[in-house]
């Protein structure tokens, strides 16, 4: 069974959707779980705001397109002027993971698809009552303004100073509230950084429009990866909702498989499938970042990448939405640096350079 709330205390729940189904399966999975409880469900925000106020739920799931209000327009509300952990609900479509994302920018911690299409009821039950420990257990509820401080506060990284990128490989893997992370540390990196593979937890066509948004913002190129695309210098993958994506080589080049299988550590795609593939494929000549998330997923990859001889690094409590996932992973023995947010990029390259200068080193002790 997934992980379950360890403090006896239930976690309330309201279900905001003007669809009387997806009220009804929602309410339905929900309570399949000993530790929630479906407090009560809205057809609209006008009902869901007088709903909250009586009923003070822990965590709502909000569609995002309803009558009388969008959702949107209502989560800018609530976190203005009652904030609570939100789980933004969406059909799979490339309007709505595009406003799925300004959702996220707004301040809900996670996106969930609706039940049909890519996913089972079965599959979304488990990842639904995942979400909602996930966001009963966050601690702020980061904003767009919050992330643009954290931006300009951010350490700058001098690009140039690598001699050597093609054979390196960083892998990062996230999951709630790691939208804004995976941002905040793409936009520092410079066209000069190693290829980047990355998994964040999230469904299909979303990731698609992540990768988009990202690209529009930082100075390498970032795309939704497909199979067989080339890791290379300047570019960052990111895995394919509901697909994992795994790391291979081939002689000096190093491309990716998008691939299916089963669900791992609950999720599809797995930061432990990436992680691991890495290890594999790159060794001492990665460097792997976990970041935060609910859960387990990475924690032993990140792990078989540190016995491979790759540094390793997670991100700290402060910064963490939720401390799950870098806290998994440093209780493993996993870590080689804890850091804030704002510092991974910086430290990202300080390892590379370390790792440049040591192979000139060895080098000359050869001689």
């Amino acid at each position: 069974m997934p992980e379950s709330n360890s403090s006896g205390r239930k976690i309330r729940v309201l279900v905001v959707d003007d669809s009387a189904i997806v009220r009804k399966i929602f309410k339905q999975e929900l309570s399949k779980y000993p530790d929630i409880e479906v407090v009560g469900t809205a057809p609209d925000p006008y009902v869901a705001r007088d709903k909250i106020v009586r009923l003070k739920p822990d965590v709502i799931t909000l569609d995002i397109e309803m009558p009388r209000m969008d959702g949107i327009t209502f989560l800018r509300k609530l976190m203005k002027y009652y904030p609570i952990p939100t789980i933004v609900v969406s059909s799979l479509t490339k309007k709505n993971s595009e406003m799925a994302l300004e959702a996220l920018e707004a301040g809900a911690v996670d996106v969930l698809a609706k039940p049909g299409g890519a996913y089972s009821v079965g599959d979304m039950s488990v990842q639904l009552a995942e979400k909602v420990r996930a966001a009963a257990k966050v601690k702020y509820l980061p904003t767009a303004s919050e992330t643009k401080e954290r931006l300009a506060k951010a350490p700058k990284i001098v690009p140039g100073t690598l001699k050597k990128t093609t054979h390196k490989v960083i892998a990062m893997g996230a999951s709630t509230g790691g939208t804004e992370a995976v941002k905040v540390v793409l936009t520092q990196l410079p066209v000069t950084t190693p290829g980047v593979v990355i998994v964040q937890h999230m469904p299909p066509k979303f990731t698609e429009s992540f990768a988009e948004r990202l690209n529009s913002l930082c100075k390498i190129e970032v795309r939704e990866a497909k199979d067989g695309d080339a890791v290379i210098p300047g570019v960052a993958l990111i895995a394919p909702g509901n697909y994992h994506m795994v790391l291979k080589r081939s002689g000096a080049r190093y491309y990716v498989q998008i691939k299916d299988g089963p669900l791992v550590c609950y999720q599809r795609p797995s930061v432990d499938v990436l992680f691991y593939s890495v290890a594999k494929y790159a060794g001492r000549n990665a460097v792997g970042v976990i970041m935060t998330g609910m859960g387990k997923d990475g924690a032993r990859g990140l792990l078989e990448m540190h016995k491979a001889g790759a540094k390793t690094i997670a991100q700290d409590e402060q910064s963490c939405v939720v401390f799950g996932m870098p806290k998994e992973a440093i209780k493993l023995g996993a870590v080689d640096v804890v850091v804030s947010l704002e510092d991974i990029p910086r430290t990202i390259f300080k390892f590379l350079q370390e790792d440049e200068e040591g192979v000139a080193d060895e080098a000359v002790k050869s001689l």
